[in-house]
């Protein structure tokens, strides 16, 4: 588990990741008790109305006893994408900290975290040539040695990186050496002419927080267990009433979802009750390995195990004793429990 760096002059932020199903909202309404949060979700289904069973929404006297911002924002005819989230949520969280609370932003929209921690810009594609010279002299020397290299070509970005964060330091190196300008330079100018967001974390001291499984069979257990509870919940009726509205069709971003797509195609005629079972269930199961997948490159992230090696979850108590002794660890609040 990494230490917590401490910036004294930043207020803090709480990002609470990870794959579907892993309890983060329970976790989060949990923290409320312990610290003055406000909660943001991060969530591309859940900005949705309409769209409450199959997106896992909480129920709506949950969300009266603790609200979230950012749900039930867009009707399902209107696309809703990265960059709306990104100053959605920072407006948010500029709103909860003029509040004195601290913003806790939950959810498993990983594209969404990323675009607030990188930042909205329009930079220059990838070069693999660049990324895997900068990769294999890092691996000889270490990264502290190519942020210091960064640091003679762009000393504003590398004052705001830490000599460790290698992602956001190759990228960093990687503008530059494709442009011959400085990132900071470029994000500046962009800033000016209001076509970019600069990085949250040149705002917010950032605590990344993610609840993982370590045997990945508990995790699809859970998965299937609640794409079955949905249905029971009413699921079908759920699609079956956005069907029939008319301006809805299966393009739109709202009805890609999963457990939403395959549930159209049932209703539409295009497989059989049991086959959209078998696809909701497998979609949503590749969703959780990508977003997996996200997490294994992640930078500064504390990892917390919903689970045992062998399979044997952990309680609620224990998951949410492990991110109060992590969090201890950082004055986010004096005086924390209430």
């Amino acid at each position: 588990m990494l230490g917590i760096i401490v910036n004294n002059d930043l207020p803090f932020a709480i990002f609470l990741m990870g794959p579907t199903a892993t309890g983060k909202t329970d976790l989060a309404i949990a923290l409320q008790s312990h610290f003055p949060v406000e909660l943001i979700s991060v969530d591309s289904a859940l900005v949705y109305r309409e769209m409450n069973i199959g997106s896992a929404k909480p129920e709506p006297e949950l969300l009266a006893r603790v609200p979230h911002r950012l749900i039930d924002i867009r009707d399902p005819s209107e696309p809703y994408s990265a960059a709306d989230f990104a100053h959605d949520a920072r407006q948010a969280m500029v709103e909860i900290t003029a509040e004195g609370r601290i913003p806790l932003l939950v959810g498993g929209t990983m594209l969404y975290f990323k675009a607030l921690l990188d930042g909205l810009a329009d930079a220059p594609p990838s070069n693999p040539q660049i990324r895997e010279a900068i990769e294999a002299e890092a691996a000889i020397k270490g990264w502290p040695y190519v942020h210091a290299q960064l640091a003679e070509v762009d000393p504003d970005t590398a004052a705001q990186l830490h000599p460790n964060h290698s992602q956001r330091i190759q990228r960093a190196l990687e503008v530059f050496q494709i442009t011959g300008r400085p990132l900071s330079e470029l994000k500046r100018e962009q800033m000016e002419k209001g076509s970019a967001l600069a990085p949250i974390t040149d705002e917010y001291q950032v605590i990344q927080i993610a609840l993982l499984p370590q045997n990945r069979a508990v995790l699809h257990q859970r998965i299937e267990q609640r794409f079955r509870g949905m249905l029971e919940q009413g699921f079908e009726s759920e699609v079956r009433q956005l069907l029939e509205r008319g301006d809805l069709h299966p393009d739109l971003p709202s009805m890609r979802a999963v457990g939403y797509r395959q549930m159209w195609q049932y209703l539409s005629g295009s497989v059989g009750y049991d086959e959209m079972v078998e696809q909701g269930v497998v979609a949503t199961r590749q969703l959780a390995k990508r977003q997996l997948t996200w997490l294994r490159k992640w930078s500064d992230l504390h990892e917390i195990y919903i689970d045992s090696e062998t399979g044997q979850l952990n309680t609620c108590e224990d998951i949410l004793r492990d991110c109060l002794k992590l969090l201890g660890n950082a004055p986010i609040y004096k005086g924390r429990a209430r």
